[in-house]
């Protein structure tokens, strides 16, 4: 805790601080002023908990100096202090709480006992204070909560929160919903969702600006801005406000709803933002959308052929390369900063893309190392086109180099390696399923593939598992425990041995060594 000593007498100020063992009551620094006016001057600066101070003292009493300290610092303790023994000095001092007057010549005891009252009455203060910001917060949040429905539907709820919360709103106040989205699967922890939340409506203070704040389903933040229409520089001024709080996280957006007069009007600002946010999916990430948001244009209109997939399976079967690769850009520039396009028509046309890929290898007999099944919980994770894009701009290099590097390999080879590509996640995959599959006895498969490759059936599918392992642990979005068994372990132990075996390195050592 502080405390301010104010006095115009330096004697009795250095006396005073001397003279006691301020740690040992809690008091960790003192300041110390010369008069009223320096007191408040100080007290606006290194905000004190505490103030001993004078009554009698030039240019501003203590009195006066208090009344207008609790303007700035409303929980500050006072203690007085003064050698006049006056009936209307003592009333105001009890009017504002003063919590003990100490009569000079001062005795450090009574100084003592005095501040270890004050201290413990600043700390029950602040308990007071922060149950009654946490049970504000927490309505506050419920209010936020009710503005994402409906008016009409809410409407009785929200009039309840409005008459318990110290909200300066009106029939003219505009709402503006902003919803931001992260890449995180862990849900903010309250304590840091609550410092974040504070730290925005300082920010907004200035501009008499207030919000109210709610997270919901984890990856989603909502918050309701409300005051006077912001003009143009302070939108500019909020939105690089919230990137750069959130800029914490790898990947987030941001969108802004329409400006929208009355509380009745405020679910319709988070629909817009809401459906903005969708369109955020084809801009890069950490951007912040607006309805005023103007995306760049681009130089070269781009169109797609009515079967993209076809155009795509026939190019790379063809192994056209250049052709390949203009296609891919067109794909690009066609949704790039696209903002008429939903996320999920994207990514339909993606996934049919990334089976054209796949057709292609099989018929071609170029071995790839992902699989439909990673395929999948990978789009789901997929947070903007861009990202999207990239992956199978990747993959398409992949394939091409693969073809390149692959001398003709024979179709039953090929038959193993395709089918073990797809079912090395199955920790009961075993030599005869394989030979099952390609329609041969145990003991010619072992053999044959042994011939062909120079490896054994079991060499090959632990190589391939522990190169899928290695993909998957340069992801720090998967934790090691899933990954054994995305590679086919049901035993983490064995296949953390397997792995160090295998790399040199336990699994958690190689990510490490990745990162």
């Amino acid at each position: 805790m502080k405390l301010l000593i104010v006095d115009d007498e330096e004697l009795t100020r250095t006396g005073v601080i001397s003279s006691i063992d301020w740690p040992s009551i809690g008091i960790q620094e003192v300041l110390q002023a010369d008069d009223g006016m320096n007191g408040i001057e100080v007290a606006r600066v290194h905000r004190p908990d505490i103030v001993l101070c004078d009554v009698r003292m030039p240019r501003l009493d203590g009195i006066a100096m208090l009344e207008r300290l609790e303007e700035i610092l409303p929980d500050i303790v006072p203690v007085f202090m003064s050698g006049y023994s006056d009936k209307e000095y003592l009333k105001a001092a009890i009017k504002l709480k003063a919590v003990n007057y100490i009569e000079k010549p001062l005795n450090p005891a009574e100084i003592r006992d005095a501040i270890t009252e004050a201290r413990d009455l600043c700390m029950e203060k602040k308990r007071t204070r922060h149950n009654e910001s946490i049970h504000s917060m927490e309505s506050a949040s419920r209010l936020a909560l009710l503005l994402t429905q409906p008016y009409a539907q809410a409407r009785e709820s929200i009039n309840q929160l409005m008459a318990e919360l110290p909200l300066s709103i009106s029939a003219s106040t505009t709402f503006t919903a902003i919803v931001l989205k992260t890449d995180t699967e862990e849900e903010l922890p309250l304590s840091e969702a609550n410092a974040m939340y504070l730290s925005v409506r300082e920010f907004l203070k200035p501009f008499h600006i207030d919000c109210i704040f709610v997270e919901k389903h984890v990856q989603y933040m909502v918050y309701f801005l409300f005051g006077p229409a912001p003009g143009p520089a302070v939108q500019k001024s909020i939105e690089e406000f919230f990137c750069n709080l959130y800029s914490r996280y790898t990947r987030f957006c941001i969108t802004a709803g329409d400006i929208v007069t009355g509380i009745s009007k405020a679910y319709q600002s988070y629909t817009s933002a809401v459906i903005l946010l969708q369109s955020s999916f084809f801009f890069p990430a950490g951007v912040f959308l607006s309805p005023f948001y103007q995306a760049a244009t681009s130089k070269k209109a781009a169109e797609i052929p009515a079967s993209p997939e076809s155009k795509f399976l026939t190019l790379l079967i063809g192994k056209d390369r250049k052709k390949t690769d203009s296609f891919l850009e067109n794909l690009f520039l066609y949704y790039d900063l696209n903002q008429n396009t939903l996320p999920n028509q994207a990514k339909d046309l993606y996934y049919k893309l990334f089976r054209a890929l796949d057709e292609a290898s099989r018929q071609l007999k170029v071995t790839l190392s992902d699989t439909q099944e990673n395929l999948m919980d990978a789009l789901e994770k997929i947070f903007s086109f861009r990202e999207l894009h990239q992956k199978l701009v990747k993959k398409t290099e992949n394939f091409f180099q693969a073809a390149a590097n692959t001398e003709e390999e024979n179709s039953t080879i090929f038959m193993i390696k395709d089918y073990i590509g797809q079912k090395y996640m199955n920790e009961t995959l075993s030599v005869k399923d394989i030979s099952d599959h390609v329609f041969l006895s145990t003991s010619y498969v072992c053999t044959f593939f042994k011939n062909e490759t120079g490896q054994t059936l079991n060499q090959y599918l632990t190589e391939y598992r522990m190169e899928k392992a290695k993909q998957l642990l340069a992801d720090p979005r998967y934790k090691i425990t899933d990954i054994s068994s995305r590679v086919g372990y049901s035993d983490g132990n064995y296949f953390g041995k397997s792995f160090k075996k295998y790399t040199g390195f336990s699994p958690s050592e190689y990510r490490e060594k990745m990162s």
